[in-house]
């Protein structure tokens, strides 16, 4: 994958393209180029309406364009390319770069689009060493249906090389604003092509929600960030260079599960049940990868205090952990790349959009029926709690802690009802929660250990062990705090 990072201006009639040279780069002007691109989506255009795109270009192959990401006017968007013969490879998207937005499509044909024709004149900005710096292209666009010109456009983009630093993009933007481009736009080539049917909202939004919210809308935002936030995290599931995708995604799944049960008594049953166990499956399968990465990641943190002679096996142990991970993840794949992922997907877009909650409730004040959905939570919570002064077992810590995290998962998803007071009540919850997860990690820990430390590695998974116990044993010291600020009873704000 590479990154880019651009900036697009708007370019009136008659523009002219002054010279960019200044002290720090000189310009190398290049000879034109004439492009053919042919852009593919489903046939509601979910792909652009997602931020993304799927790219065939003559003598370039395939590219997909992630949704952008960042602040200000710099626009930046992981790009993939995969090279393919312009023949059969230019008709057909292969199946690496559907993949990638797979989330999005769910199983829908896609198929050409739009047609672009580009003449395109570049100026290349290079430093005093003779390395490219910025790159700057203006862009002669014609839209074509069939031999016909369409439309026209003209831009011009503003990109940085690799491992250039950002700051050496605003002063050629300003001289070509000073020379009359602009305003900035960042508007991707497709979506002024194709109008407003590519300026339509994704097919998932998030409402915004105030203290007068329904019981039906409050529903629908809770399901709609945590669906967005699992569609959104899909794509860097796949390309697994980032472990966070897989804990962001696994979040998702959990939130889900978490307000599904917090909404139980407004949803109907059946309907809610079947969800969650599709949502069962799908986290069974991003937690094995997700379990292995946290273990690994944990002892590998802890590898640094041992004696420098007994790194080498501690390496070894952390190879074991890499083989589960990629174990889990070769079955993740698997698990995603399915009619049964897809249908989950679906089910989940159509639910954050219109949730079955019953009529007779679905308009009613949410303040006034959600109100006491936090009191199960809650004496789950305590009992939890009871359970562990009777018998402080790691299992019962373990239990508190699913509890706190559920409870918190209650107060966020009833938040835009309360305000300052739910945000402060999830705020202390989660603050028991990490302690407790600390703990549990710690014992997880322990127990692999246990099962993988013989011969010579028995040594330093011992040493290991102790550091772990150590650990287990000052969060056991720490969530008597932490429960005793989420108890205060002043938080409780449903009741």
């Amino acid at each position: 994958m590479s990154l880019e990072r651009e900036v697009k201006l708007h370019v009136p009639p008659g523009f002219a393209l002054p010279d960019l040279s200044s002290q720090a780069l000189s310009s190398l002007v290049r000879e034109p180029k004439r492009m053919l691109a042919v852009y593919h989506d489903t046939e509601d255009l979910a792909i652009v309406r997602w931020g993304c795109s799927l790219r065939h270009r003559q003598g370039e192959g395939w590219t997909v364009k992630l949704p952008p990401s960042g602040d200000g006017e710099v626009l930046v968007r992981g790009e993939h390319v995969f090279p393919a013969a312009d023949g059969v490879g230019g008709r057909r998207p292969p199946e690496e770069a559907t993949d990638l937005v797979r989330a999005y499509v769910r199983g829908r044909p896609v198929a050409p689009v739009a047609r672009l024709q580009t003449l395109r004149r570049t100026v290349d900005l290079v430093d005093l060493l003779g390395r490219q710096a910025v790159i700057v292209t203006d862009d002669e666009v014609s839209v074509m249906q069939g031999r016909r010109v369409a439309s026209r456009f003209r831009e011009i983009e503003v990109e940085l090389a690799p491992g250039v630093a950002d700051e050496m993009l605003q002063p050629v933007v300003d001289r070509l604003l000073e020379a009359g481009a602009g305003p900035v736009d960042n508007v991707p080539k497709l979506r002024r092509a194709l109008g407003p049917r590519a300026e339509a909202p994704a097919d998932v939004l998030i409402p915004e929600l105030g203290g007068g919210a329904t019981v039906a809308e409050v529903v629908r935002g809770a399901l709609a960030a945590s669906v967005v936030r699992l569609l959104r995290h899909d794509v860097g599931v796949r390309l697994g260079a980032d472990p966070e995708y897989v804990h962001q995604a696994r979040v998702a799944t959990r939130r889900l599960r978490s307000d599904l049960r917090t909404f139980r008594d407004v949803l109907e049953p059946e309907w809610s049940n079947t969800i969650r166990d599709e949502l069962r499956w799908l986290g069974g399968e991003l937690g094995a990868v997700r379990d292995a990465e946290v273990l690994r990641d944990r002892l590998r943190g802890r590898e640094g205090l041992l004696p420098a002679e007994d790194r080498p096996a501690a390496e070894g142990l952390l190879g074991a952990l890499e083989r589960r991970r990629d174990e889990g993840r070769a079955r993740l794949l698997e698990a995603i790349r399915t009619p049964r992922y897809d249908a989950l997907l679906e089910t989940l877009v159509a639910a954050a959009s219109d949730p079955r909650v019953p009529e007779e409730v679905a308009g009613r004040p949410a303040a006034e029926i959600l109100g006491t959905s936090l009191e199960g939570p809650w004496k789950h919570m305590t009992g939890a709690i009871e359970a562990i002064l009777e018998d402080p077992r790691d299992e019962n810590l373990h239990a508190a802690r699913i509890r706190a995290k559920r409870i918190r998962y209650a107060a966020e998803a009833v938040g835009p009802l309360f305000g300052k007071r739910a945000r402060a009540f999830a705020l202390a919850a989660a603050g028991l929660q990490d302690v407790l997860g600390e703990h549990q990690d710690a014992v997880v820990a322990c127990a692999w250990l246990r099962t993988v430390g013989a011969g010579a590695d028995a040594l330093v998974a011992g040493e290991l062990m102790a550091l772990e116990a150590q650990a287990a044993r000052e969060a056991r010291e720490a969530w008597p705090a932490a429960w005793k600020a989420l108890s205060r009873k002043r938080l409780r704000f449903w009741s």
